[in-house]
């Protein structure tokens, strides 16, 4: 078959999207953006559109779907946000001039890492854009939010790093190098797309003047040129405007307090890790800020905690100076609920996308700094110096209030945006206009005492302009000739005259030159507030700041948190210390407050002690009180004496990972290696039923051997909670290892009461059927467990020591193993039940799959019923 040849059109089409093969092509058509060929399909698919076709009566028909360009944003944000990219390609020159074809191209390519985000609870998020470069021994990062300007660079030493920094950064879209070793970069690539990431890449190009500029304060070689590929593909992506993007800082991982996407997970940082929302979780807790850019870097605070105790105690000192001084405190927080986000307003005024309303937002953002500044200037702490440094910017503020209207339209080519008295010109077409409004209404009154129609009026139609409209009854009353017969209604006639026609063309020349001479001086008051942009990102950052401190010390206030102690004597002290969250989710009193004592000689609790009593809660609450001690916050405790931690390492919870075909056992023991890789004598481990995910024995050995590990290599600060009381003996072997328990107590009546108080020693029992019973486990069943369970204590069966010769410890673990007792006497239970043991003794749980186990699970049931 022939191919057939393509319209003019259609080839302008293909040579556009021969260039952005991987994105939606919004192909501009009159009112309406086209998608075409396999991007309709695709398109009239996900956003729900009507999949039409061009020349649909030929024998190839083009697929085609279409969008109103008034409503484009909503379709290219719900493509977007599933990770495509969108290019834009608009006419470049006015149709009715053109020759030819109308010359096209693109303007704009939107990615989810360069999408400007303004949706509901948006404001209160980074969306960031990163690039990176390999290198033979480390990785440069570059990243960068172009919302509001911020760009960083850090130098990683392993790819593991650099992925968990990019979910820390929660980043949508990576930039890779085009001409790096194509081996290389597809290893890259899967590895991120795993991730959920979109994939992007850059030619290496020569760094311009402002790259140049915007790279100056990068010292290593590598972060300059990821921070140049990142800067070229923003560059060539948004064809825009850029101004505001601020120079690069290079920033040391190692100046944080490090812990990894999963500790973020476990310790429910910044989302509650069941409902996925902020609410429950420990920023939810704790944002109170009043402006946009302090929610974001109360956030960053968060996920970076310092190492620094000097700039630590700078963060305090001025938490301690706001919770002090409650009335500076409100009277800044009354006057921060004005400010808008003046790092965004800011990126918009350079990209020059800022509208009216948005340049009255800047306004009463500043108009609210004076007070902000006259309420620090009143005390007598440390927080008059932020006044001192606070720029008011009263010369932007007062050109805005001068210039613009206090309530403009959204578009800002219709007019009535200037404010009368600002400029002469926009005056004398507004009173042209006013007179010719009034000449009208004169004219309507003329007319009607000339024809004696009474209901006769002069009117203005978008298409027909302006008229005079006669009842269809009334017509006969009008003298021959008198009036142009212009339009015919169902139930009147409108006319016109020359002297409303020239009237007419007045009215729309004063309109169109009053229309455009407000434009103008809007884009020239938009451009002065672009001249200042530097100074309002700096005012940004100082109010961003003031209000996550003022936050924090409400936080102190209503929570009842004290400011921290930091010593160099490695020693852990909390005094009456609590969880945060859970305490803000139980009536005020209810939750039960421990000590966390770990001095300079103890180096590991073991905890043990019933499930549901509390010991995963005592473990949580100190590794948030960790956090939010180093990056600047009062704790929940009655007091705190804490090191400086370098890291933490959290193991909690049964998760698998079935897209990567890791079971539960796989996971728990990949996150107990990266701790005993990485961890140092300054890092806190946090250890959780360790071992469980296996059988009891194996389970066993490897928390005995991790306890030990850490205990002879390793020395950090350690909670290890576990169900194996076997291991309690080793307190008693190892002078750094302590045992402590979650307190229960059984009533007469055999019910167990949990007290979730943490003493001293080791647990008397597990307290494992009094639980199962609480759930509503059968009561035959809980009779028969708890038989079982006699069998089983009367083997005695006990861990491996270290003071008996070799020989004898290998022949002890011997006779454990062969002394394991069967859960079930086969020989007593029923025909179903013993099928169903020997189909479970035939599976081989070692090799299994997560898909196998799924399968035998299956059988297994289908043998039940």
């Amino acid at each position: 078959m022939v191919k057939p040849v393509d319209t003019p059109m259609m080839v302008q089409y293909h040579e556009i999207k021969s260039q952005y093969p991987d994105a939606f092509v919004f192909y501009r058509l009159g009112d309406f953006y086209e998608l075409f060929e396999e991007d309709a399909v695709l398109g009239a698919k996900l956003l729900e559109l009507t999949l039409t076709a061009r020349n649909k009566n030929s024998e190839n028909p083009v697929p085609m779907a279409g969008i109103p360009h008034h409503a484009a944003k909503n379709y290219i944000d719900i493509l977007v946000d599933q990770g495509y990219k969108v290019a834009i390609v608009e006419q470049m020159e006015d149709p009715a001039v053109a020759k030819g074809m109308v010359k096209r191209d693109v303007v704009q390519l939107i990615t989810p890492g360069t999408k400007m985000y303004d949706g509901a609870g948006s404001d209160k998020q980074n969306n960031y854009l990163a690039a990176i470069l390999p290198n033979s021994d480390s990785w440069a990062l570059a990243y960068i939010d172009l919302s509001t300007g911020e760009l960083k660079a850090t130098t990683i030493r392993r790819l593991t790093d650099i992925l968990d920094e990019l979910s820390s950064l929660e980043v949508k879209e990576v930039v890779l190098r085009q001409n790096d070793d194509l081996t290389t970069q597809q290893q890259l690539a899967t590895q991120l797309g795993e991730r959920g990431l979109v994939i992007s890449t850059q030619l290496a190009i020569e760094p311009n003047a402002t790259v140049s500029f915007l790279t100056q304060p990068l010292l290593k070689i590598d972060e300059t040129k990821a921070t140049a590929m990142l800067l070229n593909y923003i560059f060539d992506t948004q064809r825009r405007n850029l101004d505001h993007i601020v120079p690069a800082i290079s920033y040391e991982r190692l100046a944080y307090l490090k812990f990894n996407q999963d500790t973020r997970t476990n310790l429910d940082l910044v989302e509650n890790n069941r409902t996925k929302k902020r609410a429950g979780s420990l920023l939810g807790l704790i944002d109170g800020t009043h402006t946009a850019m302090g929610s974001r870097l109360l956030k960053q605070w968060v996920l970076k905690p310092l190492r620094d105790q000097n700039d630590i105690e700078d963060r305090l000192d001025l938490v301690d100076a706001f919770r002090d001084d409650f009335f500076t405190r409100g009277a800044l927080q009354d006057q921060l609920k004005s400010v808008y986000d003046l790092e965004r307003l800011a990126a918009r005024a350079a990209m020059g996308t800022m509208n009216a309303r948005e340049l009255v937002q800047l306004k009463r953002s500043l108009l609210a700094i004076p007070s902000i500044k006259a309420a620090l200037a009143q005390t007598t702490s440390i927080l008059k110096n932020a006044s001192d440094t606070l720029d008011d910017m009263v010369d932007v503020a007062g050109l805005i209030e001068e210039a613009i209207v206090d309530d403009p339209p959204i578009s800002v080519r219709e007019g009535d945006i200037i404010n009368d008295g600002f400029d002469d010109k926009i005056d004398n077409y507004r009173r042209v206009l006013q007179d010719n409004q009034t000449w009208l209404a004169q004219l309507e009154t003329d007319e009607r005492a000339a024809t004696g129609i009474h209901s006769l009026k002069v009117g203005y139609n978008k298409n027909f302009g302006y008229f005079i409209e006669v009842t269809k009854a009334n017509i006969s009353k009008l003298e021959e000739n008198r009036y142009e017969r212009r339009q015919t209604l169902t139930n009147a006639e409108r006319f016109v005259t020359p002297e409303l026609k020239a009237h007419e063309r007045l009215i729309i020349e004063a309109q169109a030159k009053r229309t455009q001479r407000e434009y103008e001086l809007f884009v020239t008051v938009r451009e002065r507030v672009k001249a200042n942009i530097s100074r309002v990102q700096n005012l940004a950052q100082q109010i961003a700041r003031l209000d996550v401190l003022s936050t924090l010390a409400d936080v102190a206030d209503n929570h009842r948190f004290v400011r921290p102690e930091f010593t160099t004597h490695n020693r852990v002290c909390v005094k009456q210390g609590r969880h945060p969250v859970v305490e803000s989710l139980l009536e005020a009193g209810e939750f039960v407050a421990n000590d966390v004592l770990l001095d300079e000689n103890t180096t590991m609790q073991l905890i043990t002690g019933p499930n549901m009593a509390g010991k995963s809660t005592y473990m949580r609450e100190l590794a948030l009180i960790v956090i939010l001690a180093q990056m600047g916050s009062f704790v929940p405790a009655d007091a705190a004496e804490l090191p400086i931690f370098d890291q933490i390492f959290t193991r909690i919870g049964a998760n698998d990972d079935m897209a990567m075909g890791q079971s539960t056992f796989m996971v728990e023991m990949a996150e107990a290696n990266h701790a005993l890789q990485e961890a140092t004598a300054h890092s806190l481990i946090l250890f959780d039923e360790l071992g469980r995910g296996t059988a009891t024995y194996d389970g066993m050995a490897l928390a005995q051997a991790i306890i030990e590990f850490l205990d002879a290599h390793v020395h950090a600060k350690t909670l290890f909670s576990t169900h194996y009381h076997e291991l309690t003996v080793l307190a008693d072997q190892h002078d750094s290892i302590e045992n402590v328990h979650v307190g229960a107590v059984e009533d007469e009546s055999g019910q167990l009461h949990f007290l979730h108080q943490i003493k001293k020693g080791p647990a008397d029992k597990s307290y494992g059927i009094h639980v199962a019973a609480l759930a509503g486990l059968p009561e035959t069943l809980i009779t028969q467990a708890k038989v079982i369970l006699t069998e089983l204590e009367a083997q005695k069966s006990s861990i491996v020591t270290h003071d008996q010769p070799e020989e004898r410890q290998l022949e002890q673990t011997r006779d454990q193993l062969s002394e394991q007792v069967a859960l079930f006497n086969v020989d007593t239970i029923n025909p179903e039940i013993k099928t169903l043991l020997d189909t479970l003794d035939n599976f081989d749980i070692l090799t299994m799959t997560p898909v196998d186990a799924m399968n035998a699970l299956n059988t297994l049931k289908k043998l039940r019923n």
